[in-house]
């Protein structure tokens, strides 16, 4: 047999399933174990003590032979039979008119045997008597057992036989379907998924300190905050904004871009909840929830099953009520036998007592009652799963008393699972909760960027630019470190792929920041924050993907001077790009616009009459209408690079303040417009490098206060000798193109500084070209010169040559009379530098710290 404990265990789920049982089906485990119980006591009674006991029935038999007037004479007839070696024993079967009586002493064979008397007289009984010898064999008991044992089965109704094995077997199917659900593969995975993220969340610190301190903080404290309360709130806020004189402050939005006025705010002391550990398994189940809600949503498998073990159970108490019932009263303590055994015993009928009849009748009642409680159970956990939405939960409540408003509603299996759990403990799905909020996501972020960021690894980030600009450049984290607003000689901050970017007040402690960079990083500020920008930066870079990206505060920057947007400006996609409201950037000199434009904006022009340099890098969509430029009458410097022109815009030309004019990566091929330039008084420096141009027109004379003409990578095989007629002129760069020849009249640029040849076909250099001797640089590589003239000693400012990639022998030992050039300052093969006389090497060699301009 085994134990009770034993059998008990099949009914044992793992603790941790715990917090999925509702209180019914605990109940129903707990009415599944007494009926297992009723069974186990049932069935053990049944297997010691089950028996029944039968007694013959007595019958009044008359031979059928006998004739109605012979009542006082006998009719007998006497059996005998021989048993045994040589023992006989005689059996007489007699029949009266009468019922003999008999006594419970006498065996079934001698009561039949003595039925009869025999006629004979006294001395022949005795001496049959005396002859009958042998072994007792203990007939008479063995008859007893037999008949018990026949009317056992023949006589006692199946019930009461089987009833214990039947409530077993009805038990554990019960059993099995309630907890199915548990066991079965394609559930039991997500719910043992479940409850093991449950239980983290549950236990997290996150969740046991840092929301205590952060998600109770009612809108009553942030006010008192805001407004400079006299007492600090009764929770400190433990978000990325610890520390900042207003971790509540609301944030600037698109919808509206006016401020109020700036209120006194107070230094709420910074709080340390969680070490580093903690905070690593906090974003861990973050992203574990993210995960299990993408898995287990998408289908309701767990809640079609429990659906369906619901229904089995149902339709199994109604089976078994409804046979049950029919066999209450088949179980009795009195039956009657008919073996048809009689020619062995001599009876035909007995009566049987079942001595186990009372306690099975108690049992049933029992049983019935327990299968009529666990009855109404399933049919109240029917009513609950389709009184109400299983497949959908909402945190509404959660989000009601909690600042985490962001928490979605969960659909499916998700939802189900957190329905269940509530029947537990609506603790748990509260808290379970926090950990689907972005929201409370993003605050243990910041916590754990504060811990990582701290200020002293922050100063060993931060260098210095080519401006001598001490900059810090942050990429991709989750958010910005309070710890970057305590360096307060930060020059230039730099925020890229920062989703999350929060500028606090703190940030007025930074008086020498002037320039700032959003790549990629929708930053939101606070008021005091904002009224610090607002009137210390000077320089914004915007890196966006979409136009929305662009922060509403940028608009609102009334003393900033320089603005770069890089990114989809696209008038097709974007109707209201945005640019609207730089009017109100009334000290805006410079834009920055890399984009995809069709046109220029209309929008721009309302900053034109401010605008001193216009730069449109358009990334190779071609820019068609230009009429725009004709309102920036101040604009100094002018950039369309890239924008697929073909030729110069004929707006360009009432530019009468243009000073600066770069052209540079269309595809222009003839600029015969260049006689418009005239009427550009103060155009200095003019561009048109990287283009399709074929020759320059003589009608370049007209720009006579041109210093700085870029030719390079175009297609010109020859230079006019208008081009040397720009007295001017300092800069030449004609790189990159298919000139042979350097004309004779290259002398005449007396001014020339820079002069800049690389990547052409010239085999010669003319000795007028040394005339020039306040040249700086001369880049003449990747040419066919044979030789340099002596001459180059003439250029004494000469600080850069470059002569690389010719067909040179050996360079003139006159180079050591260039005071100012150095080796550093030569480029040149090594050998030809090696040739050199030692005198002429260690002049190059030397150190020099005459200072002079590079450059325009």
């Amino acid at each position: 047999m085994f134990t009770l404990a034993e059998v008990a265990s099949l009914n044992d789920i793992q603790p941790t399933y715990r917090i999925l049982k509702p209180w019914w089906d605990v109940f129903m485990d707990y009415l599944a174990v007494v009926m297992l119980m009723v069974a186990i006591f049932a069935g053990t009674m049944q297997l010691t003590k089950d028996q029944v006991v039968c007694l013959p029935v007595l019958q009044s038999t008359v031979n059928s032979k006998a004739q109605p007037g012979t009542s006082g004479k006998a009719d007998f007839t006497t059996v005998e039979t021989t048993t045994g070696q040589g023992e006989a024993a005689s059996m007489r079967t007699v029949s009266f008119g009468s019922a003999p009586t008999v006594t419970p002493d006498v065996p079934l064979s001698r009561a039949t045997s003595s039925q009869y008397q025999p006629t004979e007289s006294g001395q022949e009984l005795k001496k049959e008597q005396k002859d009958s010898s042998g072994r007792k064999t203990n007939l008479d008991f063995q008859q007893y057992v037999f008949i018990n044992q026949m009317c056992y089965h023949l006589a006692l109704p199946w019930y009461s036989k089987y009833f214990p094995y039947l409530v077993l077997i009805h038990t554990i199917i019960l059993i099995v379907s309630s907890n199915f659900w548990f066991k079965y593969p394609k559930t039991c995975s997500k719910i043992e998924h479940f409850v093991s993220i449950l239980g983290k969340c549950f236990e997290s610190p996150w969740t046991t300190k840092a929301l205590s301190e952060t998600a109770c903080e009612d809108s009553e404290e942030n006010k008192q905050r805001l407004t400079g309360a006299q007492s600090l709130p009764k929770y400190v806020s433990t978000s990325s904004d610890e520390g900042s004189p207003s971790a509540s402050t609301p944030m600037i939005t698109k919808s509206g871009f006016k401020f109020s006025a700036d209120k006194p705010m107070i230094e709420v002391p910074s709080v340390t909840i969680l070490d580093k550990k903690d905070g690593e398994q906090a974003k861990a189940l973050f992203e574990k929830v993210r995960k299990f809600r993408a898995h287990v949503e998408d289908s309701d498998l767990i809640y079609k099953l429990y659906v369906g073990q619901t229904v089995i159970k149902t339709v199994k108490f109604i089976f078994i009520l409804g046979y049950t019932a029919n066999f209450v009263n088949t179980i009795s303590f009195e039956h009657i036998c008919n073996p048809k055994v009689e020619h062995l015993i001599g009876y035909t009928q007995f009566e049987c007592t079942h001595n186990m009849a009372y306690m099975l009748k108690k049992l049933l009642i029992s049983y019935i009652s327990l299968i009529c409680v666990y009855g109404f159970i399933c049919l109240y956990t029917l009513f609950w799963l389709f009184r109400i939405p299983l497949k959908e939960y909402s945190f509404e409540k959660v989000r009601e008393e909690s600042s985490f408003s962001d928490i979605p509603d969960v659909k499916n299996d998700f939802a189900f699972l957190l329905h269940m759990v509530d029947q537990y403990d609506q603790l748990y799905s509260k808290r379970f909760g926090v950990f689907l909020s972005e929201v409370s996501e993003n605050k243990l972020r910041e916590i754990s960027l504060n811990h990582e960021w701290t200020f002293e690894k922050l100063r060993q980030h931060v260098s210095r630019n080519a401006q001598d600009k001490q900059e810090l450049h942050l990429f991709m984290l989750s958010g910005v470190p309070d710890a970057v607003f305590d360096l307060t000689d930060l020059d230039v901050l730099k925020l890229e792929l920062i989703p999350e970017a929060k500028i606090p007040a703190k940030i007025s402690q930074m008086t020498n920041l002037q320039e700032l960079h959003l790549c990629h990083c929708p930053a939101k500020v606070e008021q005091t924050a904002f009224s610090f920008l607002r009137d210390h930066l000077r320089c914004l870079h915007v890196k966006f993907t979409d136009v929305a990206e662009i922060p509403a505060w940028v608009y609102l920057l009334k003393n900033l001077r320089e603005l770069y947007l890089i990114g989809n400006l696209n008038s097709e996609n974007n109707k209201m790009i945005g640019l609207e409201s730089l009017r109100e950037l009334r000290h805006l000199k410079i834009l920055h616009v890399k984009s995809n434009l069709t046109k220029i904006p209309p929008n721009i022009t309302d900053v034109a009459p401010h605008l001193t340099k216009l730069v449109i890098h358009n990334d190779g969509t071609k820019l068609v209408v230009l009429n725009s430029l004709k309102k920036m009458t101040n604009v100094a410097e002018l950039e369309l690079q890239n924008c697929e022109l073909e030729r110069i815009p004929h707006a360009i030309f009432s530019l009468s303040n243009l000073q600066e004019l770069d052209l540079k990566s269309n595809s222009i091929r003839t600029i015969e417009e260049i006689i418009s330039f005239q009427h550009l008084k103060r155009l200095t420096c003019l561009k048109l490098w990287h283009n399709k141009i074929v020759n320059i027109p003589s009608s370049i004379t007209h720009i006579k206060n041109l210093e700085s003409l870029y030719l390079s990578n175009n297609k010109l095989e020859s230079l006019p000798a208008a081009v040397f007629s720009l007295q001017k002129l300092r800069c030449l760069d004609v790189s990159y193109n298919s000139i042979a020849l350097i004309p004779v009249e290259i002398g005449l640029l007396q001014n020339l500084q820079h002069f800049h040849i690389t990547g052409n076909k010239v085999d010669v250099l003319p000795k007028q070209l040394f005339k020039c001797v306040k040249l700086r640089t001369l880049s003449l590589g990747q040419n066919c010169i044979t030789s340099i003239p002596d001459k180059v000693s003439q250029l004494l400012q000469l600080t850069h040559l470059e002569l690389k990639g010719n067909c040179l022998d050996r360079l003139p030992a006159t180079l050591g009379h260039c005071q100012l050039l150095r080796k550093s300052g030569l480029v040149v093969e090594d050998h030809l530098f090696d040739a050199l006389p030692s005198e002429v090497k260690e002049v190059l060699n030397q150190d020099t710290s005459i200072p002079f301009a590079n450059g325009i």
